[in-house]
């Protein structure tokens, strides 16, 4: 067994502490994935052991270094993904190097090959459904290509809706208006524009209307051109619903579906998902794509990944019996 030592300078201090960590935890984290030996004195980092492993370990600290660069801030979530990565030989800095929008010089950007193909198919399908577990980036990567979409002009607005579901009857009882009651459901779309765009800016497009969030009641009737329109949580729908949203696209427009069909809260007394029934209704229809994204593809905490895996496992075996 061939024992080797490699030595990665990094002159940025600021860059050395993103790697490392508060604490050193991310070198922890690290440390905790291999066996080879990693010594920090200075602005050099130090890797000792099987020669094999000692270079996926220099690919590891060499794509966060790069993560850093382009401004994306280092965490155990991406940390976990790089080393998951780089151990099957695929390079996160490939996969992130166009990022999809820049917000004070955070990038936002793929992350995984899933994620990957499920911004391509957004640039070439007119509809495109993305159906996978939490912290799959469905949503987030799909408003990302939405706030892009719109500062390039190639849309003059977009609309961002979701099902209510768990309001149902529940509304009237619950205090102000309509947009108060159901604002609760839709506060995930806002944070998660809050993270790509100033407040201000925000404020400013919702007010001329080229943002619009709303629940998905308020889509009937309307034709929408020259738009991007976002349905999120799908997997709430009704096949009616979801007829219903999809025959709202307008010329010049795309829309892009997002679900976990593992996660219904459809309320019992025999209403299926639209998103389980339009997968088998759309699958031959030319200009529809449907991404499918798996555990692989989250990038949360390593736990979240750890779940999902778990329950799909528990799922498939109770499926068996």
């Amino acid at each position: 067994m061939k024992i080797i030592e490699k030595v990665i300078q990094i002159e940025n201090h600021g860059n050395m502490i993103g790697i490392l960590g508060h604490h050193d935890k991310l070198l922890k984290l690290i440390e905790d994935q291999f066996d080879s030996d990693i010594f920090v004195r200075g602005n050099e980092i130090k890797i000792k052991g099987r020669a094999g492993e000692v270079e996926t370990v220099v690919s590891v600290f060499q794509e966060l270094l790069k993560l850093i660069e382009a401004g994306t801030e280092v965490s155990e979530a991406n940390v976990g993904k790089t080393i998951d990565l780089i151990k099957e030989e695929i390079y996160p800095s490939e996969l992130s190097k166009d990022a999809i929008v820049v917000h004070r010089g955070k990038a936002i950007s793929a992350r995984t090959p899933g994620q990957k193909h499920y911004i391509e198919e957004i640039e070439k399908n007119t509809i495109t459904f993305a159906i996978g577990p939490a912290g799959t980036g469905k949503t987030y990567l799909a408003m990302a290509w939405a706030v892009r979409a719109l500062k390039k002009k190639a849309i003059s607005r977009v609309v961002l809706t979701r099902p209510a579901v768990e309001a149902g009857e529940k509304l009237g009882f619950l205090p102000g208006t309509l947009y108060e009651k159901v604002d609760p459901y839709l506060r995930p779309l806002y944070d998660a524009l809050y993270d790509m765009m100033d407040a201000e800016k925000f404020r400013a497009h919702m007010e001329r209307g080229t943002i619009e969030v709303a629940p998905l009641g308020f889509m009937r009737g309307r034709t929408l051109n020259n738009a991007l329109i976002i349905l999120d949580e799908a997997q709430n729908t009704s096949p009616e619903q979801m007829k219903m949203f999809l025959t709202r696209l307008g010329f010049g427009s795309k829309m892009i579906i997002t679900g976990d069909i593992t996660q219904v809260d459809l309320p019992n007394g025999g209403v299926s998902s639209g998103l389980i029934k339009v997968q088998e209704v759309l699958k031959s229809v030319n200009g529809i794509s449907f991404v499918r994204l798996s555990a692989k593809d989250v990038v949360r905490h390593k736990l979240v990944q750890n779940i999902v895996e778990a329950y799909k496992e528990h799922e498939s075996g109770n499926s068996n019996k």
